[in-house]
């Protein structure tokens, strides 16, 4: 993984973006010590497990579509609480 110090990497940003999606993560330095790491979009959405859009994985659930389903809401009173 390639450092760059932060001053560098601002100067250097799209440079910095190319290397990520081409070699990998790229390290932000300031001061010396490593303060961000740099990954391309594909990597991040593989290390997230956001690789579906929220619509796909609702539609991929074993209830979508069901029409029997009862939602309903709690109606019982709220709890007491000191502040």
């Amino acid at each position: 993984m390639r450092a760059w110090q932060l001053q560098e990497a601002k100067a250097r940003l799209s440079e910095v973006v190319k290397c990520a999606e081409r070699e990998g993560p790229q390290n932000i330095t300031l001061h010396g010590q490593s303060v961000a790491v740099l990954v391309s979009r594909a990597m991040f959405d593989r290390l997230t497990g956001n690789e579906v859009s929220l619509v796909e994985f609702m539609q991929r659930s074993p209830l979508y579509g069901a029409e029997d389903i009862a939602l309903e809401r709690d109606i019982s009173t709220t709890r007491e609480v000191e502040l």
